[in-house]
């Protein structure tokens, strides 16, 4: 068994994904299209990059991420309905995901989480973070390593990611020396927020792996204010790093976090999981290690086989 993975080449989380991938199960991925057995459209948004002829005459399976009802208009269905000629099974990350393709769709649906590789997210000491940050010791540091302004004009939240709920929450916390750390990209519309709302915040753009592993470490508390989500990675990366993280019913949340530690972020106040906590999100994620889940994965291709 020979799988292609698309990616998108964006230098985000789907091409991280893809390369963890290739990286730990090489045996079952070519580079090479012609000699797959099977396709995996991990993003399905480049489908087209394929060519048909491929697509018509191998296994298909198409990653959905999460859908965004809002945004999925006539054009998006059509694809979708187009598309779906080509696919012998999707692979979503959650339950949410999943109930949303099976309302478009007839092929099967097969829900496996994401992975993590716990041989880099792994525990790290707060005061080296901080100190290789640059980071005050005194400050209550919040993280928030996504994107979530629209790329269309660079100032417009990007909804589905909750940019809006983060910071009403931030707003209104009332939590003393707080400091916003920021990574990834398109933040435009949270700095702006935070500016207008005087709160400090540090940003670090797009940062290399090593020290977006010492951001997560460095905080004391992550928050995902997302609406919608496939993940988010950062579940899996907080909980497996011991961060105290906080998330609105979405994507995996219910899969990793104890249930004190998922809320409806706009509606409930400020909550700072206990150590117990913690520690049953650290335990439960080990599940997701990737040298453990990553065989659901092969077992989701062979079973397609």
């Amino acid at each position: 068994m020979k799988i292609f993975t698309l990616a998108p080449r964006e230098n985000w989380i789907c091409d991280r994904i893809a390369a963890e991938w290739k990286n730990n199960f090489p045996e079952v991925n070519t580079n090479n299209v012609e000699e797959a057995d099977i396709i995996w459209l991990l993003a399905g948004w480049c489908w087209n990059q394929i060519p048909v002829q491929f697509l018509k005459n191998k296994k298909v399976v198409m990653t959905v991420h999460h859908i965004v009802p809002e945004k999925f208009d006539l054009k998006k269905f059509n694809e979708f309905r187009f598309r779906d000629q080509f696919i012998d099974c999707y692979h979503v990350p959650s339950s949410k995901t999943a109930e949303m393709v099976s309302k478009l769709t007839k092929k099967p649906i097969v829900q496996q989480c994401y992975w993590y590789d716990s041989s880099f997210w792994r525990p790290q000491n707060k005061l080296d973070a901080r100190i290789k940050l640059n980071l005050k010791q005194n400050d209550f540091i919040i993280g928030s390593f996504q994107r979530d302004t629209e790329g269309s004009d660079l100032k417009s939240p990007k909804l589905e990611k909750g940019p809006d709920i983060f910071c009403d929450f931030l707003e209104f916390s009332g939590i003393q020396n707080l400091k916003v750390l920021l990574g990834g990209w398109r933040r435009q519309y949270v700095i702006s927020r935070l500016e207008a709302s005087k709160i400090s915040y540090d940003y670090i753009e797009l940062a290399p792996m090593e020290t977006l592993r010492s951001m997560y470490a460095a905080c004391d508390l992550y928050v995902v204010g997302s609406r919608y989500e496939g993940g988010p990675q950062s579940i899996l990366e907080s909980a497996a790093m011991k961060v105290p993280i906080i998330s609105n019913d979405v994507g995996i949340a219910k899969d990793v976090l104890h249930k004190n530690c998922i809320l409806s972020i706009s509606k409930e106040p400020y909550y700072q999981p206990s150590d117990k906590e913690i520690q049953f999100n650290y335990e439960q994620v080990a599940n997701f290690d990737i040298k453990l889940h990553g065989q659901n994965y092969v077992k989701m291709f062979r079973d397609l086989i």
